[in-house]
């Protein structure tokens, strides 16, 4: 049968002398901003496309914000806007803080695009088309108080598997399980709070089972890194499951074609996002993207991710790629999460630390390098230990490979007119050889990402290259001999020497190197230039430090001023839990009139074991009469200081079972996002007042 994308895709185009490749990060999702986590990801990404350019290859680095799902579409209602609004927002902010790490995409585009709509209904279509989509009715959770059906993520339990509390509905974040939401134990809302109620409704399955056997022969060929495959066999031993690729409205996503009021789940387009971002690239450029998508094509499809997505990459994304007769990954690289100071990142403490917040007080290509030296091939945890962070980068970076340059400078200026010596009695120095026998091992280990022995091997390098300096004392020479022919080429040695650390170290370091070469007064576009060939002499410029140290007392600050952000976070978002009413949402006067408002006296508050935001509160209605009230008010008052305190109360409203307990009413508040607000009656009121 002939599918949708056949016809538009070419037969086949011939080999090229350059390898031709197409690389990927998995999309940050565009209801929050990008945090050091992320980063890892995307350094580890950018150093890996900078070094195929480097070696001469033509790699392209596409990406785009996730910008899809129920998550994105309840922030933008609690904002009071709509989703275009939230995710356009969110897009110049993730591009933003790229930039700063300079991250260097060739096109960073949105699932919600033309493009990313066109390609998911022609991939939709020849799935269909081939049998690998059926309808089906199904139980599924629904929250009855929110009016609308709960995604996985928007449910949580006990797991099934080992019994952890407060698990999502879809796999268990402490012994690596997935599941249905459905066999989740004591589930609840993350909504409302309340138990979802099963309903039917129809749904559309991708029949992965099919495609068993072509994913094991993909999988064979070495694709995926070997801690994943393990996970995988055993995916397979249990037997694939059917993958539910529609969601119920409301929901913010693109629409199943011929299907109103259905919706493609979030991971199926935010993938094919990525071919969509390449084609927004390659229109732009006059280029054919159809080349790279071709199954028999030449070219090389690589995507970099986090362990906990590799069930979508490696099974769910190339059952899509090969049902419309696409080319599957070359390799899919996996990497572990991200630590600080050895825990999970932790807002309360500080080390939950957005990008935006980091820039302000360090330099980004600490950063940049400090996860070089730790990231290999494997899925191992990262751990940034901030003693650590400041200690490597000023040995490594400052102390070893910026001092040599600095080392030997001073000397070419001050007493050669800043021209040193680039004869190839130098280049055949043992040294000089050293660092170019080093070149192989190097350029692999950056090809295997493993980048921690790529870094651990260039410092050895300028480990040699200072002890080399040592032993000639160049400040002794001077001191005694002057402008000596010795002294002329032990520091125009020096000067090849840091001229080739800066060669290796450029995909990691791209500003730092871009100013050595300003100041080698040479340009690198090829692993193999070679600036100093065929000449006796060369002109550098007069040296300028090219990175500062680290300073422990600027880390702390960005610690303490992302713990700051983080409270005024939590106190803006704790006013509520529902969108406000936009001006088209009214409601008549006989409506408002049936709403109960009162004045009550706090008799007492006190906070909830697990709660964050949540104080319980009992207050005085009048006439003998108290209630039970669970408000979002944490944030704003410590709760010795609201005993006594009188408040306007909604008295009528139904109870709310809510996890921590249930709620008999609400207590009024206003506030800016900033700041929050009881709303409490003027001085001589009591409790009990109906409000008129």
């Amino acid at each position: 049968m002939k599918s949708s994308l056949q016809g538009i895709l070419p037969e086949r185009y011939p080999m090229t002398n350059k390898r031709e490749i197409l690389v990927t990060s998995a999309l940050p999702y565009a209801n929050g901003p990008i945090h050091i986590g992320h980063l890892l990801e995307y350094i580890q990404t950018d150093i890996w496309a900078r070094f195929q350019r480097l070696i001469g290859n033509d790699c392209y680095y596409v990406c785009a914000d996730d910008a899809h799902g129920t998550p994105v579409m309840l922030k933008a209602q609690a904002a009071g806007i709509e989703p275009e609004q939230l995710i356009t927002e969110m897009h110049a902010a993730h591009l933003r803080d790229f930039k700063a790490f300079h991250i260097e995409f060739d096109n960073y585009h949105s699932t919600h695009s033309e493009e990313n709509r066109q390609i998911s209904n022609q991939i939709y279509q020849c799935a269909k088309e081939k049998g690998y989509i059926e309808k089906r009715k199904i139980q599924q959770a629904y929250d009855k108080t929110a009016k609308m059906f709960l995604p996985d993520r928007y449910i949580r339990g006990e797991c099934p598997r080992c019994g952890a509390t407060d698990q999502y509905g879809d796999c268990c974040e402490v012994c690596g399980s997935t599941y249905n939401a459905s066999e989740l134990i004591n589930p609840i809302s993350v909504i409302s709070g309340d138990k979802p109620v099963l309903r039917e409704s129809e749904h559309y399955f991708f029949k992965l089972h099919m495609l068993e056997e072509h994913l094991k022969s993909w999988l064979s060929s070495g694709c995926v890194p070997p801690g994943i495959r393990n996970k995988l066999d055993e995916w397979f031993a249990s037997g694939l499951q059917d993958w539910d690729i529609s969601r119920d409205a409301p929901y913010f996503g693109f629409e199943i074609p011929d299907h109103p009021d259905k919706y493609f789940y979030v991971w199926l387009d935010a993938p094919i996002g990525y071919i969509a971002s390449f084609k927004n690239y390659c229109d732009s450029k006059r280029l054919d993207y159809k080349y790279f998508l071709h199954a028999d094509s030449d070219t090389e499809l690589h995507h970099f991710i986090g362990k906990d997505i590799a069930y979508f990459h490696t099974l769910f994304w190339p059952a899509l790629l090969h049902s419309a007769d696409l080319r599957l990954p070359t390799r899919v690289y996996s990497h572990g999460f991200l630590t600080v100071n050895g825990a999970k990142m932790s807002k309360s403490r500080g080390t939950f630390i957005k990008a935006e917040t980091y820039t302000k007080h360090l330099n980004p290509e600490y950063l940049r390098y400090y996860f070089a030296a730790k990231l290999g091939s494997g899925l191992d945890d990262i751990d940034l230990n901030i003693e650590d962070f400041v200690q490597r980068v000023n040995s490594d970076l400052v102390g070893k490979v910026v001092n040599i340059a600095g080392r030997c400078a001073s000397f070419i200026s001050k007493h050669f007119a800043n021209r040193i010596i680039c004869s190839q009695q130098l280049f055949k120095h043992p040294c000089y050889q050293q660092f170019k026998e080093a070149e192989t091992e190097i350029r692999d280990s950056y090809e295997k990402t493993e980048y921690a022995t790529a870094m651990r091997l260039i410092m050895s390098l300028a480990d040699e290259a200072n002890r080399l300096i040592d032993r000639h004392k160049p400040w002794a020479i001077a001191k005694h001999d002057g402008a000596s022919a010795e002294l002329h080429e032990i520091c125009s040695l020096g000067i090849l020497l840091f001229s080739r650390l800066c060669l290796y170290l450029k995909p990691v370091l791209p500003i730092m190197t871009e100013a050595a070469e300003k100041f080698l007064n040479i340009s690198v576009s090829h692993w193999d230039d070679n600036s100093f060939a065929g000449k006796d002499r060369h002109t550098i410029a007069t040296f300028k430090p090219l990175m500062s140290r680290v300073e422990l007392k600027k880390v702390k600050a960005m610690i303490a001023d992302e713990a700051i952000a983080q409270q005024r976070e939590k106190a803006s978002t704790s006013k509520t839990e529902t969108a406000p009413l936009s001006v088209a949402q009214t409601i008549s006067l006989s409506a408002f009139q049936k709403v109960d408002l009162r004045t009550a006296r706090i008799i007492s508050a006190k906070e909830i074991d697990g709660a964050d935001k949540l104080l319980e509160l009992s207050v005085d209605l009048g006439e003998n009469t108290t209630r039970t009230i669970i408000a979002g008010i944490k944030n704003a008052y410590n709760s010795s200081e609201l005993v006594g305190k009188l408040v306007v109360v909604v008295a009528n409203l139904e109870p709310k079972k809510m996890r921590f307990g249930t709620s008999h009413g609400m207590v009024l508040a206003a506030g800016d996002g900033a700041r929050l607000f009881l709303l409490s009656p003027d001085d001589g009121a009591e409790a009990g007042l109906k409000i008129k």
